[in-house]
């Protein structure tokens, strides 16, 4: 698969996401090394400085687990008054993060959110 039909494919599985769970803020994908690859915001949020940060705070939860002996890394969150930001590891070569309000339903965008990051994890 290109480069350009693989960031195709990125897109689809964003907009899948964005489709099912409307009220997401947006959504990028990432390398590990903080790149962005595909992303869809509702406002001029900057996807490079979110692929950055989720590439860098991916790396600290993995360490984390590692630490505490929790196994594989899966997701994290960080959470704030206005929002939350939730990471997902797509794979060993990628990250998915998803912007969403503070009154989002969990259950409903982890089951979404999870099955998203295993297509990106299987693309990349």
């Amino acid at each position: 698969m290109t480069g350009s039909s693989k960031q195709q494919v990125l897109m689809g599985n964003i907009n899948q996401l964005r489709s099912s769970l409307p009220e997401i803020r947006g959504a990028l994908v990432a390398t590990l090394d903080g790149l962005p690859i595909a992303q869809a915001f509702t406002d001029n949020t900057d996807a490079n400085r979110v692929a950055a940060m989720a590439a860098t705070a991916l790396g600290l939860g993995k360490r984390i687990n590692d630490t505490l002996g929790s196994g594989e890394f899966n997701e994290m969150s960080v959470s704030g008054v206005g929002g939350q930001v939730f990471l997902y590891a797509a794979g060993r070569k990628g990250v998915l993060a998803v912007v969403t309000p503070a009154d989002m339903n969990l259950g409903l965008l982890h089951m979404e959110a999870r099955d998203v990051a295993r297509d990106i994890a299987n693309t990349l």
